[in-house]
């Protein structure tokens, strides 16, 4: 692990003992249903219906002949099954809340392969640097989109970013996209440099190796197997895998905004010494927010991660079980007086992450 992450430090204080008591009655929740706090066969049902969802097109695709505008919407669904599977398979297994076995959590993360992605370029984003330093401007790399997207008022302003709430959600369908092309190369370059690991660090010439044989394999069996199966013009078989990609982009896109770029949650900064505010547990109630949480088909499509808040506290449980313990959460926070931001519906949500991108492009009052 990097040991230049400007040594951020989170504080041990905590009058309260909110994480103390919340993980003991948590816990003690387990304990007493006599339930492990992994997935189970709701899960592995589900794995079955998402793989289904997003492999099913394929070979209808390249089995069946039918109009190619059938074959556009089939790549529609497919985009969806790439998502459902990013939300509640690829990413249970890597954080090791999948199973008890860690071989399976191990298959079931690497599922990201067949999403376009890599399994230790997400580990590190996601689990290391997402999870640790949550809404860290400069840290947690979900808040960083480069120049086009302003998320955060720690970052430079550009006159463009005024109509950031109206271009941003057709960028956002390309995450996927560019993991395909781009984004996974950079990712590797950047994290091996600086010697960030989730776990193990790996040998870099294995890391390139896996990075460069998996891309083939996927270009292969998403481009060059349609090219040689199917008798349409090359550049539609390219529509269709773009138009996939950014399906799926989008959806995962939303969903992940929705949880912490939006008015409610802060966006806090270290001091001069490099030391946060609050302990890392209420450090993510600040910055974390949960929506629809109430509407079983959010809760069930997108593999829990509308329960941000029971997530980022307790990433080693599976998501099956957020909706069980997100009482005992809310409860515990009330009572340390601590917040618990939650939208009662997906559409308020999204409705409180553009009126957010819509401030952070007005330019910043000089101060």
């Amino acid at each position: 692990m990097e040991k230049i992450q400007n040594h951020i430090k989170f504080s041990r204080k905590d009058s309260t003992k909110f994480f103390r008591l919340l993980n003991k009655r948590v816990n003690d929740y387990f304990k007493e249903n006599n339930l492990k706090k992994t997935g189970n066969w709701k899960l592995h049902l589900k794995a079955v219906v998402m793989f289904s969802l997003f492999l099913t097109p394929y070979f209808l695709i390249l089995t069946l002949d039918i109009s190619q505008w059938w074959m556009l919407l089939l790549t529609m669904v497919m985009g969806a099954g790439m998502a459902g599977v990013g939300m509640n398979i690829m990413h249970d297994g890597n954080h090791g809340s999948y199973s008890s076995k860690k071989w399976i959590n191990k298959f079931m993360g690497g599922t990201i392969y067949v999403l376009a992605g890599n399994v230790y370029n997400w580990q590190v984003q996601h689990n290391v640097l997402h999870h640790t330093y949550t809404n860290i401007h400069g840290h947690d790399e979900d808040l960083d989109a480069g120049r086009i997207i302003r998320f955060s008022e720690h970052a430079k302003w550009y006159s463009f970013h005024r109509f950031q709430h109206y271009y941003s959600v057709f960028l956002y369908g390309l995450l996927t996209f560019n993991w395909a092309l781009t984004t996974d190369f950079k990712q590797t370059h950047n994290y091996l440099k600086r010697k960030l690991s989730y776990g193990k660090m790996p040998n870099p010439v294995t890391q390139w190796s896996i990075i460069a044989i998996t891309k083939l394999i996927y270009l292969a069996i998403w481009i060059i197997i349609p090219m040689l199966i199917l008798s349409i013009a090359w550049w539609k078989i390219l529509i269709g895998f773009f138009v996939m990609h950014y399906t799926a982009g989008l959806i995962l896109s939303i969903v992940f905004q929705l949880a912490h770029v939006v008015k409610e949650t802060e966006m806090p900064l270290p001091d001069e010494t490099g030391s946060m505010k609050n302990t890392w547990a209420i450090h993510q109630l600040f910055t974390t927010v949960n929506f629809a949480t109430k509407n079983r088909i959010v809760n069930w499509f997108t593999g829990g991660l509308n329960h941000q808040v029971e997530h980022h506290i307790f990433p080693n449980i599976s998501h099956i079980h957020y909706s069980k313990i997100a009482s005992i959460v809310k409860e515990t926070a009330f009572e340390c007086n601590l917040p618990y931001h939650e939208y009662k519906t997906t559409r308020a949500a999204i409705i409180a992450h553009f009126q957010h991108l819509k401030e952070m492009g007005a330019k910043p009052a000089i101060s």
